[in-house]
């Protein structure tokens, strides 16, 4: 069983059930709503998931799901959109706001499973990256300010000597700190170091 939830959203009760039985039998825990009125009212509070969905539904339909679920839960929360009434507008339409895959009905049912566990090798990357952030988050917040002063001038590209110069302290002494920066901040080598401080500046 894998950790990711999988939503279906779809008002054709033999197509939710078999969406369901289908996923639950390949590993998936999933779970089913009649509408996207009825996902939305009791929207779950996973931190990261799955959703499937289909287009045209009493209430909200699909594309206003698919923008809701956008502002709500961001790439946290990849859509997979299925449709009996597939046109080159709404394709183009759903993913330009971001669906994950746009799949047309009849579909082979591998095909489904095959999008939805591309979705959650995607979240299980975009778990790994949040946690490597906050660990990158917590060894720099372990350093003194003149630490922090040389770790930031490291990952801008600064020479010791340069460093030396910004700060009006010797060369000796940055290599001093900037020894103390590479063993708090876990970072074997300058490379590494610039990694995390890239990681820190795209959070």
């Amino acid at each position: 069983m894998t950790p990711h939830s999988v939503f279906i959203v779809d008002d054709d009760p033999a197509m939710r059930d078999a969406l369901t039985l289908m996923l639950r039998g390949a590993g998936f825990r999933a779970r089913a709503f009649a509408s996207a009125d009825d996902f939305l009212d009791d929207l779950p509070t996973d931190a990261s998931a799955c959703v499937v969905t289909d287009v045209r539904m009493p209430g909200v339909e699909g594309p206003e799901l698919v923008r809701r679920l956008k502002a709500l839960r961001g790439d946290s929360w990849p859509v997979i959109v299925i449709t009996g009434h597939a046109d080159v507008p709404l394709a183009v339409q759903l993913m330009k706001a971001g669906v994950s895959d746009f799949i047309e009905k009849p579909f082979d049912p591998q095909q489904i499973l095959d999008s939805v566990g591309h979705c959650i090798a995607s979240l299980s990357g975009l778990e790994a990256e949040r946690a490597a952030r906050e660990e990158a988050r917590r060894r720099v917040a372990s350093l003194t300010n003149r630490e922090r002063q040389v770790f930031e001038a490291l990952i801008d590209g600064c020479s010791n000597k340069e460093i030396a110069l910004q700060l009006e302290i010797s060369p000796r002494t940055v290599e001093i700190f900037r020894a103390k920066v590479m063993t708090k901040m876990q970072a074997p080598n300058l490379s590494t170091l610039v990694r995390i401080g890239m990681r820190l500046g795209d959070a």
